[in-house]
């Protein structure tokens, strides 16, 4: 097993390596600047730190931004100073993250509380620093390439507007975001530009994927804001930590909103790191590929992707998954062709250790009368204004009834999804008061197809 986990502290430098095991280890700095590895994988930590009870427990008098530079200190050391650290996660992490109860053992996370109203704020804020610092260190100039499904885009672009020679180039499914998370892609300008695939999501993914092994866009600089890049899933560890420090408990279970899995990613990660969690549950939409592995040990992605509310977690075949095999001592891949196509979508080489993940994780899918039920339940029952990706969450905590505490993940904030809350509600949700007015704003964006090499010519010619 090329895995490796540390039982101790680690003061030294930390390796990444590819879940593809094909590419030599590389640093942070490095990791973060290619993205995605040269063999197609995705990188990780080897080893995985380990920090002492002592340094979590000190977590319950520290503000975020405090707990953050502590939890990623081990990941960046070698690539990015403590001084430099300390000043990224205090620009960055400057919002409340609201911990609520909602009846005994049972809680909400509030992670929809940045500047984009989504939990892809946290590590796309993060990232968008550390790549600021490697740039002007390089004296160069890169381009950021990145897919969403809803959320992310609006985060990565917000995030990275208007930092020095760095380009953005946000791909959406054109019929599958809400208008409003797609004018906080659209409306910034800039060195933001934002593109409409005429597909689904994973086509907008395939595409960042080739880009990053077309030897004809090397001069790009290329490097993605995914959460296939290592830049996203260290940050994303820091709010389990976070949140679990905010109870009195001994251990915490965690339900997570999966769409692309780097959320749940982030609390394995922390969970490795010492964090104690009983359980997580993984709760999904009806993309119900990952509860079907689980059960199975037999892995068949959904193709093609299935549209719900949740539009975030439309993901047919989550590309985190490979890390997460990875993590459980397998080996997960796709197959491609000489051109470098997709043949065969997650194909699984090596099995993982099934007994461990399964006591680790559960997972449900919730359908989309669930949803609409639990978002009605919870605003009559406890006045609480659910959004359609919390809303899986908290109904997934309900189906798995594991022992209490548990921590509900609420990752977007319902302003997002105005038709869902009138429907449902008969309401309109608030106006985050930061957002006001964006949906005047005027927009601007292109629109191709789904073939590569209609993008390759975008890109070339932008």
């Amino acid at each position: 097993m090329w895995y490796n986990h540390c039982p101790q502290e680690v003061p030294m430098a930390l390796s990444f390596r590819s879940t593809n095991r094909l590419s030599p280890a590389v640093s942070f700095r490095e990791a973060i600047l290619r993205g995605q590895a040269p063999d197609g994988g995705l990188y990780m930590p080897d080893p995985v730190p380990v920090l002492s009870r002592d340094l979590i427990s000190s977590f319950r008098h520290m503000s975020y931004a405090k707990i953050a530079a502590a939890v990623m200190q081990p990941f960046v050391a070698g690539s990015v100073s403590d001084e430099e650290l300390e000043s990224v996660c205090a620009e960055a992490y400057t919002f409340d993250v609201p911990v609520r109860q909602v009846e005994d053992g049972l809680f909400l996370l509030y992670l929809d509380r940045g500047p984009t109203a989504s939990f892809k704020d946290f590590a796309a804020r993060a990232m968008a620093r550390f790549l600021g610092i490697f740039a002007r260190q390089e004296k160069t100039s890169l381009t950021v390439l990145v897919a969403t499904s809803g959320d992310t885009g609006g985060a990565v672009a917000d995030a990275f507007c208007g930092v020095p020679e760095v380009e953005v180039v946000v791909l959406f499914p054109l019929a599958e975001v809400t208008e409003r998370q797609r004018k906080q892609m659209t409306t910034l300008g800039g060195n933001v530009t934002a593109v409409a695939i005429e597909g689904k999501f994973d086509d907008c993914q395939e595409l960042v994927k080739r880009a990053f092994s077309d030897p004809a866009l090397a001069g790009l600089r290329l490097t993605s804001a995914n959460s296939i890049n290592v830049g996203r899933l260290v940050p994303q560890a820091v709010y389990y930590f976070f949140g679990a420090s905010r109870l009195e408990a001994e251990s915490v279970s965690f339900s997570v909103p999966c769409g692309n899995f780097g959320n749940l990613m982030g609390g394995l990660l922390a969970s490795r790191m010492g964090l104690p969690v009983k359980r997580f549950i993984a709760a999904v939409n009806e993309n119900d590929e990952f509860p079907r592995f689980l059960r199975s040990g037999v892995y068949a992605p959904v193709v093609p992707s299935r549209v719900c509310s949740s539009n975030a977690m439309n993901v047919g075949h989550p590309s985190n998954l490979a890390r997460l095999v990875a993590l459980y001592g397998g080996w997960m891949t796709d197959e491609r062709d000489e051109r470098g196509s997709v043949v065969r979508k997650g194909v699984v080489k090596e099995a993982p250790d099934m007994e461990r993940m399964r006591r680790d994780i559960a997972s449900f899918s919730v359908s989309e009368e669930e949803v609409d039920d639990t978002i009605r339940r919870y605003f009559r029952q406890h006045g609480i204004l659910l959004e359609p990706h919390g809303a899986v969450g908290v109904r997934a905590a309900e189906m798995a009834a594991v022992v209490p505490p548990v921590m509900c993940l609420e990752t977007a904030d319902p302003w997002k999804f105005p038709e869902k809350i009138r429907e449902l509600l008969g309401t309109d949700p608030p106006v985050p008061p930061h957002l006001a007015g964006m949906e005047t704003r005027r927009e601007s964006f292109a629109t191709i197809g789904v073939e590569y090499d209609a993008f390759r010519s975008f890109l070339l010619k932008r």
